[in-house]
């Protein structure tokens, strides 16, 4: 899968021709590009953690005896994903004795992470929560830290590595491989903790992990380009300590730290403006409705009297194929009519399908109660997942990618994932049926701010500083 030819090289050599000529150009053969196959195997070692941290590992301590409240608690476990923006400069821009040398930035981070994770795993199969739950919960947390790193340096690696006309084709790889990594952890661990036991099944995911390993040897270190006025705009940091007393280590210390942790967010500021605030609040609140559901998905699954193969095979197995059907539509829709209206419609949706949950806990365990909701929630994912990814790549100035996404993914789900611990005491209090309806009321705020941004800063009118 290596490919020599530097991110900055495909994008000024198309200088003469605009992305999409380039695009229509290139066609299907797009996908032949040895870096959008990569983001297939890279999209799989990002998306395998994620249940196993989430509502895999919910099912496990439902399944074992383990209380509502305390599996709302244990949710928690994945605020990793929603503060990584704290690390993520450190992934940005430090590098890792020996491992940087060889393999480079953005490689080297995603090598530890991977090895991280799979330790991780091996530690929550080799553990039994009945006997050790706090245990069981540091090895979730050091399995989640992990897989937020990973996430961290496959973002940037994802926005550096190719121009922006082949951004939707390397978000499209990178979806289909995370929702297959999603369908192993999902149905396919809840089949081997039904054929074997739970402990099989988390040691099984962690030699998956291996995916990863093979993927990050494989592909090449992108490159990337600076721009001028990013240039000048760190240039102005070190003509700020020249005229300071600092000296020495100090110094470049301080230029670090500053570089590193004041500059990508300054210049975000500084690009957008007033509209940063509303940016970033929009970002915030798009996706809290649907983590609220997601927490409790299994839980109300079982609880509703619905079997582990039924959840496997709809649920997890099914929900994949509509999940990917959204995701396919809403590349093809935001290439039809930009990315604001599908973002707006979306965020118009995802709220509505808490309806269709609270619909399914009123007719019971039906099997089509259970396909027409699963239908609903995961269409509208996909849809959610291709015009947010094109959205949130818009907004990056790939001088700070890693932490400038970061920024991004992580405001998308601290306060959903924060409030998500809650979720078990509420449920256990108003039951499914008011649960969900009450969790559809969280969706409102992102609409109203939806028609906010296209009146102060418009999606369509973003430009990326860096590769385009």
């Amino acid at each position: 899968m290596n490919e020599n030819q530097p991110a900055e090289h495909a994008s000024s050599s198309n200088l003469s021709q605009t992305p999409v000529q380039a695009s229509e150009r290139e066609g299907l053969r797009v996908y032949l590009n040895p870096r959008v196959i990569g983001m297939l195997f890279l999209g799989f070692s990002a998306g395998l953690p994620l249940l196993l941290v989430g509502g895999t590992f919910s099912a496990w301590l439902r399944d074992l005896g383990v209380e509502l409240t305390a599996i709302g608690f244990l949710s928690w476990v994945g605020i990793a994903h929603s503060i990584k923006v704290l690390w993520a400069p450190l992934i940005d821009r430090a590098p890792i004795p020996l491992l940087s040398r060889w393999l480079g930035r953005r490689r080297s981070w995603m090598l530890l992470a991977q090895v991280v994770i799979a330790i991780a795993l091996l530690g929550m199969a080799f553990t039994d929560p009945r006997e050790n739950l706090g245990l069981v919960a540091l090895w979730a947390v050091l399995a989640a830290f992990g897989s937020a790193s990973q996430d961290v340096a496959i973002d940037a690696y994802r926005v550096e590595a190719e121009a922006k006309h082949r951004q939707g084709a390397m978000a499209a790889t990178y979806v289909t491989g995370y929702r297959v990594a999603i369908l192993a952890a999902g149905a396919g661990a809840l089949h081997l903790a039904s054929l074997e036991n739970w402990s099989t099944a988390y040691a099984v995911m962690a030699v998956l992990m291996g995916v990863g390993f093979i993927t990050t040897f494989m592909i090449a270190e992108p490159k990337v380009q600076v721009t001028q006025s990013t240039a000048l705009f760190e240039e102005r940091v070190s003509q700020y300590l020249a005229h300071t007393s600092h000296a020495g280590w100090r110094r470049s210390l301080t230029a670090w730290f500053i570089g590193a942790m004041v500059c990508p967010f300054a210049e975000f500021f500084q690009r957008y403006g007033k509209a940063a605030l509303v940016i970033l609040a929009f970002i915030a609140t798009f996706r809290i409705s649907d983590i609220f559901m997601g927490v409790m998905a299994n839980p109300f699954y079982l609880d509703l009297g619905f079997s582990k193969a039924q959840i496997a095979n709809i649920a997890a197995a099914f929900g994949l194929g509509m999940t990917l059907f959204g995701a396919a539509m809403g590349g093809v829709l935001v290439a039809r009519f930009g990315i604001a209206p599908i973002l707006l419609a979306t965020a118009f949706m995802a709220p509505l399908t808490n309806l269709a949950f609270a619909w399914l806990a009123y007719i019971g365990p039906q099997d089509y109660g259970l396909i027409v909701a699963i239908i609903a929630d995961n269409i509208t994912g996909g849809l959610a997942i291709s015009v947010f990814i094109a959205y949130l790549s818009s907004l990056t100035n790939t001088a700070y990618t890693a932490t400038q996404y970061a920024l991004f993914s992580s405001l998308m789900t601290l306060p959903g994932q924060f409030a998500a611990g809650f979720t078990g005491l509420l449920a256990a209090n108003v039951g499914w049926i008011g649960f969900f309806m009450l969790t559809a009321l969280t969706g409102l705020p992102a609409i109203v701010l939806a028609f906010m941004l296209l009146r102060m800063a418009h999606p369509d009118r973003l430009r990326r500083p860096g590769i385009d």
